[in-house]
């Protein structure tokens, strides 16, 4: 099955900076490399009607012409907030699929969309899985959270059962949680965990998480683990992060508590006089990339999917030079 004919994709302004075959890969995984360069040479695929090459960098506002593609090819991998706003709750649900079966769906929830509905919120995942209820008029259930502007792997149950299967892998600690941040300047250590107790406080009428004296009333005990991937001269660095314990905005509050906020993090980056790399947009840069739990299935196999960069961080690998293969080591 193929598009009906030729589209017309406009650059949207987080994709500003970014190389033509990253593009194609954020918009179109089906279309290989080799098959993106036969598409160049013959003209069938052009930016403001000129002729272009794999490593052109696109610019905000431009005009990509597509041609008719097959459905694995054309199946959008990234979506983002505004991206979705127009359209119907089950078809952006199944765009953000990465892993389905019979107890489980696994989506790469973009940065913008929130998990659960609340104050201002008129759309959220909770809200749109209502589209996706059963035959038996079950709605799949939230097993899980992830804060609105982090994107990535966030785990569905399909069932009653599965819910209750998965609620207890992740409180038992028996899930493997990866995430990859961007952060400001270079941890000396390149590896480390960090220990701390968090507890909840309103600051100016919002919530907000903040490190804790141990024995303090309300606080919990957190534990994260990182490590360092890659990083840009002393500006920044890549970072994979690892939650050891699941507390609220637990890994943002950690790594400002380091020194080394998350870059585009509005509530929890301190660093003073602090100047952002050109090109690199104001948005949180954290990612749940990975996550492996046990199936509700004891006979099955663990659950292990991994989730695309949304297209903000994609852009900010690809100004600082960051090779998302260096992050696979620990993946294969």
């Amino acid at each position: 099955m193929a598009l009906s004919g030729v589209t017309q994709k406009t650059v949207e302004p987080d994709e500003d900076a970014m190389r033509l075959d990253r593009w194609f890969k954020a918009h179109f995984p089906g279309v290989g490399f080799g098959q993106l360069q036969k598409l160049l040479r013959s003209g069938q695929v052009r930016v403001d009607g000129g002729r272009v090459k794999t490593s052109t960098r696109l610019e905000q506002g431009q005009t990509v012409r597509v041609p008719p593609l097959d459905s694995d090819a054309a199946k959008p991998l990234h979506m983002t907030a505004n991206t979705i706003r127009d359209r119907h709750d089950a078809d952006v649900l199944r765009d953000m699929l990465l892993f389905e079966d019979d107890k489980v769906f696994v989506f790469n929830k973009p940065a913008g969309l929130a998990v659960q509905g609340g104050s201002g919120i008129n759309r959220s995942v909770d809200s749109m899985l209502e589209s996706l209820r059963d035959k038996k008029g079950q709605k799949p259930r939230l097993v899980h959270r992830l804060d609105k502007d982090t994107s990535g792997v966030l785990v569905i149950a399909k069932t009653r059962g599965a819910a209750q299967a998965l609620t207890g892998s992740f409180r038992h600690r028996d899930t493997e949680k990866t995430y990859w941040a961007l952060v400001a300047g270079v941890p000396r250590q390149r590896e480390g965990r960090i220990s701390t107790h968090l507890l909840k406080e309103s600051v100016d009428g919002n919530d907000k998480m903040r490190v804790a004296r141990h024995g303090e009333k309300g606080a919990d005990h957190a534990v994260s683990e990182y490590r360092v991937i890659d990083s840009n001269p002393r500006k920044v660095c890549w970072v994979e992060m690892s939650p050891v314990t699941g507390r609220t905005h637990q890994l943002r509050v950690h790594a400002s508590h380091i020194g080394h906020s998350i870059v585009g993090d509005p509530k929890y980056f301190d660093i003073e006089n602090w100047e952002r790399p050109g090109g690199i947009q104001n948005k949180l840069h954290l990612h749940a990339r990975r996550i492996r739990i046990p199936h509700p299935d004891a006979d099955k196999a663990i659950i292990d999917v991994t989730a695309p960069l949304p297209p903000h961080m994609v852009q900010s690998w690809n100004l600082l030079g960051f090779d998302e293969a260096d992050g696979l080591v620990e993946e294969e």
